[in-house]
Formats: structure tokens, C-alpha cells, sequence
């Protein structure tokens, strides 16, 4: 299982997956110049809990030692504005399985950015990406326009650029990895999420 975030380490070839991923994070943003943030495995659930009183730097935590879980969680980290880093889980509604028509929409239309960054991190680290309509209870998996949506947004975002904590994210994990430039549109096709 992933340490918890309490010191800043060097990565190895022998680290687990998921610890190198979170490395290359902090390695990125974890000063307090870099946005003084760390991503953190070990929990139950994914969260994000701000800086405050009780923590001296904001945590992205993701669950156990999945590496997917770690770059969803890092990926949601790149797409919160300033304003939504200062709120616990970025102030977003979560309904878990069993969502209503409307609510998997809503989840959809909200994952679309995020999912889109995921593909590209997972990219950068030579991991298979899936999309994840995360609603195991309806037993449907993500819709083909989701799918269409995610791969699209990842076009743009590398046809078109990305916030540099995003792109600073993809090239790290590209030169840790030993990968080749992870913002090539060419990389992706929209007939791998299927």
C-alpha cells in the first residue's frame, strides 16, 4: 500500500507504480512555490482536503495504491481554478451508484476534462487508460458520446494547450517513465476506449 505523504522522496525502478506517480507529483507541486500540494495514497476513498489548520499543504489523496486512481485524483487537482483548490473535495457534489438519467449526464458532462487529462497522464506513464461512467449499479459503462467527448477534449488539449500545472504533470511523468511526448495527438484514437 502507498505511504502516506510525509516527506518528499526520490523515486526508483523498484518503487511501485502508484508511488512514482505520486513522486513525480510532489517532485512537480509540493513546495510551497510549486502550490505546496502532495498527491497522497493509502485511503478508502478519494478526497481532497485543503491546507488549513490541520494540514500545512493541500492533499490530493487517492485510493490504496492504484495508479489509475492516482492520476484521476491528480488529473481533477489540474482542473480545479484557484477558487475550488481552497474548498474540501474542490466543493463538488458526488452521487455514487444508482444515479438517476439526469444525475449520470451531470457526472458526465463533469468528467469530460478530467478523464480527458487522466488519458493523457496514463499516456505519459505507458498505462492503458478506460474511461469510467463510475455507476456500477446501472451496469451500463461509459456512453459512446462520453467516450467521443473525452477523446475530443484530449485532441484539444493537445492541439490547443492545457494549464501548465497539467502540462508540467504529462512531461514529468513522460521523463520519469521513459515515454514519448504524451501532448501528441497522434497518440490517441478515439477506437482504444472502446
Amino acid at each position: 500500500m502507498s505511504a502516506p505523504c510525509l516527506e518528499l522522496a526520490q523515486t526508483t525502478a523498484v518503487e511501485p507504480l502508484a508511488d512514482r506517480i505520486a513522486a513525480v507529483f510532489d517532485r512537480c507541486f509540493a513546495t510551497p512555490r510549486g502550490l505546496n500540494t502532495r498527491l497522497c495514497g493509502g485511503h478508502d476513498e478519494p478526497f481532497y482536503r485543503p491546507a488549513g489548520k490541520e494540514l500545512r499543504y493541500h492533499r490530493v489523496e487517492f485510493t490504496r495504491d492504484y495508479p489509475a486512481s492516482a492520476l484521476h485524483e491528480a488529473a481533477h487537482w489540474c482542473v480545479a481554478g484557484a477558487a475550488r483548490r481552497r474548498l474540501p473535495d474542490y466543493g463538488y457534489w458526488y452521487a455514487p451508484d444508482g444515479r438517476s438519467d439526469a444525475q449520470q449526464a451531470e457526472f458526465e458532462r463533469v468528467e469530460v476534462k478530467p478523464q480527458a487529462l487522466e488519458w493523457i497522464f496514463a499516456r505519459a506513464c505507458g498505462l492503458r487508460f478506460r474511461a469510467s461512467a463510475d455507476n456500477l449499479e446501472s451496469g451500463l459503462g461509459p456512453s459512446a458520446g462520453f467516450k467521443r467527448a473525452i477523446w475530443r477534449q484530449v485532441r484539444d488539449y493537445c492541439e490547443l494547450g492545457m494549464n501548465d500545472r497539467a502540462r508540467r504533470f504529462a512531461r514529468a511523468l513522460a521523463l520519469e517513465f521513459g515515454r514519448p511526448d504524451p501532448l501528441n495527438p497522434s497518440l490517441y484514437n478515439l477506437a482504444e476506449l472502446a
